[in-house]
């Protein structure tokens, strides 16, 4: 696993007062592992209610749609970045205000807040994106002090307060502002109630995301409001993309399920989390000798999108381990990643194809009450030694005394999960998750108006940003992919013509370098130039090159996943013309002074042959001379 140091999924507790009318029910949340953990066995804390509910369960109310055609509502279709195992989550964009402020927010099905760090924020640590400014958005409003929520100390604003485990925490007003989903949603912008830290410590400080965007059952919770008011149906989907590609695909709102989408049951009066009614494991089509009671403790079996890894009960992964290592005794075991850890790690070849995997390692079931059982893959339970090459470790771990069955990201890789709240379901379907829309045929419409990104997000080079300055000699495009880069070294051709194609211009003009390596993704520069004939790029014709790499309208095949323009730099004179013009200069002065060389050597040699080669004597010494020559 790419994963290098201690990892710390996060239990919450949450101590957070809603400005609804159940603002004094408690929040506890299961969380992720956070950028740049490596242990593959966060710390899961026991889950508990906080004292004011202690005495009483928790109680979800359902919202149910009424005198309205679900099918008929629209969805907002997002796309997922990151990396699971690298960064330890995934994430998505919101735009924020009037005008729009992007944000990179944590999908995490386990909260039920959206925050993003605010402009007057007194400790909040340097993220993706720059911080929401209030003062700059024309639609903004804060939630006045009220009855139904916290109040800050002068009782003029609400506000909220969440403390995490790990010392981590994150607190701050509540505020109103139009919510924009980008250019793949059928939803247009909306008002929401949305946090605005002022405070972050701990691992939320630290992470490179921006914030959360919460998606739990709660009031606050996105997916809430966008239900209450009508908007879309109450529904969502998350789908995960795999080992070689990431990304994924988020959709607010209902749609047409496959037809063979294995369905179980979702108690929201159980627990406050996503949970399922999870009664068995079969391993290699051989179930485990366990009472279905173990994965009823505690809050049962919960999926939690911002959680990594899948931690079971103890007896549970005890039989698990077994189970799979039976399967694969051929297989030599090897230290795990970490030696602070005791991983269960296979060494399997030098190659790394995950297609390859199924053949060596067994296929797993988790078996449900309805007698339905969704399978899931090797890729599901195992990730990449991060530094054995073509060696895997099982990415399920013991939840030590907590009971809970916590099923993190890994286990739904390449699945799609149907959140299906207003029938209490939840929903899985084995897909290629880069290609979820095509499979589906999920249509997007995009907004009125293009939305732009942040002012300190990808910018034009300074050199190119001279007054008067319209034309560009060299357009520079560094581009993330979500596939590693030993999938995409031998198709770098292939995804140059391609990107020649979608930009309609000849292939000469499209040069790719500098492909690097992030965790799972690639990182790799387009490099454009003009024909010969034109030499220049329009400033208009930049512009839109540009743009149709931020709003995502290049149409790239699934094989090479999702991709995010990182940063873009307009050169204002091509360089290969820079380096023609530097080798005539230098091929012509060269030539100069050869030539005048040349010059002075022909000049000396022809004054030598035209002057005398004697020195001059007197006529009295030639005469004497000549006369003794003479005979007597």
């Amino acid at each position: 696993m790419a994963v290098a140091s201690i990892s710390a999924t996060l239990s919450f507790l949450i101590y957070f007062s809603l400005p609804c009318s159940n603002a004094a029910s408690g929040e506890n949340i299961l969380h992720q592992s956070l950028p740049g953990a490596r242990s593959p066995r966060p710390m899961v804390f026991p889950l508990f209610l906080s004292q004011a509910n202690s005495t009483r369960s928790v109680s979800i109310h359902h919202r149910k749609l009424h005198n309205t055609d679900s099918k008929s509502l629209p969805h907002s279709r997002m796309r997922l970045y990151d990396d699971l195992l690298l960064n330890g989550y995934y994430t998505t964009r919101l735009w924020i205000g009037t005008p729009p402020q992007m944000f990179a927010l944590i999908v995490d099905s386990g909260s039920t807040v959206t925050y993003v760090p605010c402009s007057d924020c007194e400790q909040c640590g340097k993220h993706q994106d720059p911080k929401f400014q209030p003062e700059m958005s024309s639609t903004y409003q804060p939630v006045k002090c009220n009855m139904d929520c916290n109040c800050d100390d002068d009782k003029e604003q609400c506000v909220y307060e969440r403390e995490y485990a790990e010392h981590s925490s994150s607190k701050g007003v509540l505020g109103e502002d139009l919510i924009s989903f980008g250019n793949e949603s059928q939803l247009t912008p909306q008002r929401a109630v949305f946090g605005c830290e002022t405070v972050e410590t701990g691992d939320l400080y630290s992470q490179r995301a921006d914030g959360i965007i919460g998606l739990g059952q709660g009031d606050l919770s996105l997916v809430d409001q966008l239900v209450d008011k009508g908007l879309i149906s109450n529904s969502f989907g998350l789908c995960y993309g795999g080992m070689d590609i990431g990304g994924g695909s988020m959709v607010l709102g209902g749609f047409t399920y496959p037809a063979d989408m294995v369905f179980t049951d979702s108690d929201p009066d159980r627990s406050p989390y996503y949970n399922i009614d999870l009664t068995g494991i079969r391993v290699a089509g051989k179930q485990l000798s366990l009472n279905s009671r173990v994965f009823d403790g505690e809050h049962g079996a919960v999926l939690d999108s911002g959680t990594t890894y899948a931690y079971l009960p103890d007896a549970a992964f005890a039989a698990f381990e077994e189970a799979v290592m039976k399967e694969v005794s051929p297989l030599k075991q090897i230290d795990g990643p970490d030696p602070n850890f005791k991983d269960t790690c296979f060494h399997v070849a030098p190659s790394n194809d995950v297609s390859g995997l199924s053949k060596i390692f067994p296929s797993v079931e988790m078996m449900f009450k309805s007698g339905q059982s969704w399978l899931l893959s090797p890729e599901n339970y195992l990730f990449r030694h991060s530094k054995v090459h073509g060696a895997y470790c099982l990415g399920v771990f013991p939840n030590g005394k907590d009971h809970t069955t916590l099923l993190g990201g890994i286990v739904v890789r390449n699945t799609l999960v149907v959140y299906d709240r207003e029938n209490s379901k939840v929903g899985f379907w084995r897909t290629n998750c880069s290609e979820l829309s095509d499979r589906l045929h999920i249509d997007g419409a995009p907004p009125p108006a293009i939305l732009p990104s942040n002012d300190s997000k990808p910018s034009l080079n300074t050199s190119s940003n001279l007054p008067g300055e319209s034309q560009f000699g060299q357009i520079n495009l560094d581009i993330q992919l979500t596939v590693n880069t030993s999938y995409l070294k031998p198709r770098i051709e292939e995804l140059s013509n391609l990107f020649s194609k979608e930009l309609d211009v000849k292939s000469s003009q499209v040069s790719l370098s500098n492909l690097t390596s992030k965790g799972n993704n690639s990182l790799i520069r387009i490099v454009l130039v003009p024909t010969e004939t034109s030499n220049l790029f329009s400033n208009e014709t930049a512009t839109s090159i540009v743009s149709r790499f931020t709003n995502h309208q290049i149409q790239l095949p699934d094989i090479f996943g999702n991709y995010e323009l990182v940063n873009y730099s307009l050169e204002p004179q091509r360089k290969r013309y820079m380096k023609n013009i530097i080798v005539v200069t230098a091929i012509g002065s060269i030539s100069v002074i050869v030539g005048l060389l040349a010059y002075g050597v022909w000049s000396m040699w022809k004054r030598k042959q035209t002057s005398n080669p004697y020195k001059p004597v007197d006529d009295e010494a030639t005469i004497v001379a000549e006369q003794e020559l003479q005979p007597i």
